[in-house]
């Protein structure tokens, strides 16, 4: 894997997939980019096809949806004429982007998508849960050498591991897994983000979610287990309605999600013995040995006279042991640290 990648594992890349959510409104795509910005995501993701390069206009059985979506009831095509981002946009997406300090880039869905794409010097590309199968896709889109992340909602491991041997195949180990669950939304009992840790290990890639459960808690969650990337699909306002709203996670809870990620990463750190400045100083509330009521010249030391109490400021409480029956050689106090210099020698 490159250090030099986009998709840095130290720091959560947090996208925001615009998907459907334009409407059909160029106006509303550039606002979403925008929106995107202001809540607080690294890079802003569409999807670029067109009904005819994803499917065929067919209306048998076949190709009508029944698997208990959102979406039942409606053929293939006509679902995709309604969602797809055209193709004329991309370059006033691509530049607006730019232009906002987002990271822009695509998932495409054929050969004539990726050579679109990089037109647009496109930096990243990412293959979809139900392209997995689409192995000439996967070596195309691997052959530009740019980063790969691979969505795995619906592969089983062989699809998994002939995805991964056909980008290394042709040189590209940019790779990033994407644990996701292709349900629209998603029960979050069906999450399993313990995946996100395997896949990492397993192929040893980068790994992240692409999560589309309600709220925030998953994405946190799996930036807790180590995720690298966190993939969600962006709404301005849910109400708006559209294809992929009712999943969508609108700009007020993106931002809230970005906060509270970069919480976690904050609160995650790292394996560190090491003392802080702050640290240090709460040592002064541990326990050390004080004189506990005073005592004479010549006075044997007791668990009574000599006790570990807080602050931290006298001897060791280890050493409590050791000067047990010793007598001191000086009067002394209630409340003075105990010292190796009042014990007679």
């Amino acid at each position: 894997m490159s250090k030099n990648s986009i998709i840095n594992p130290s720091r959560t890349f947090i996208i925001a997939e615009l998907s459907a959510n334009h409407n059909g409104s160029k106006a509303l795509a550039l606002e979403t980019v925008k929106a995107a910005k202001r809540a607080g995501a690294d890079a802003i993701k569409l999807q670029t096809y067109t009904a005819d390069t994803i499917t065929l206009n067919c209306q048998n059985d076949d190709f009508k949806i029944s698997q208990g979506t959102l979406w039942d009831g409606k053929y293939l095509y006509d679902l995709y004429q309604e969602a797809y981002t055209p193709w004329e946009w991309h370059q006033e997406l691509f530049e607006l982007a730019h232009k906002e300090g987002l990271v822009c880039f695509s998932s495409p869905f054929d050969k004539s998508a990726i050579d679109f794409l990089e037109t647009f010097q496109n930096p990243i590309y990412k293959i979809a849960s139900f392209e997995i199968t689409d192995i000439p896709l996967i070596e195309y889109a691997a052959s530009k050498m740019k980063p790969i992340i691979i969505s795995t909602g619906i592969a089983t491991l062989e699809d998994i591991q002939l995805a991964i041997e056909t980008c290394r195949s042709v040189g590209n180990n940019d790779i990033s897994l994407l644990k996701c669950t292709s349900s629209y939304p998603a029960p979050i009992e069906e999450a399993n983000l313990s995946m996100i840790k395997d896949l990492a290990e397993r192929f040893n890639v980068k790994s992240g979610l692409s999560d589309h459960t309600m709220g925030s808690v998953a994405p946190i969650t799996a930036v807790a287990l180590g995720a690298s990337i966190i993939e969600k699909h962006f709404i301005i306002d849910r109400a708006t309605g559209g294809p992929d709203a009712a999943f969508s996670m609108n700009e007020e809870e993106f931002t809230q999600m970005v906060k509270d990620i970069r919480a976690a990463e904050k609160a995650i750190g790292e394996v560190s013995y090491e003392l802080t400045a702050k640290m240090q100083s709460g040592r002064t509330f541990s326990r050390s040995l004080y004189v506990a009521e005073d005592m004479n010249a010549g006075e044997i030391i007791t668990e009574k006279n000599i006790r570990s109490v807080r602050p931290g400021y006298g001897m060791h409480p280890k050493f409590l042991k050791n000067i047990l029956g010793k007598k001191i050689n000086q009067d002394l106090s209630k409340g003075t640290r105990m010292n190796n210099s009042y014990i007679q020698d």
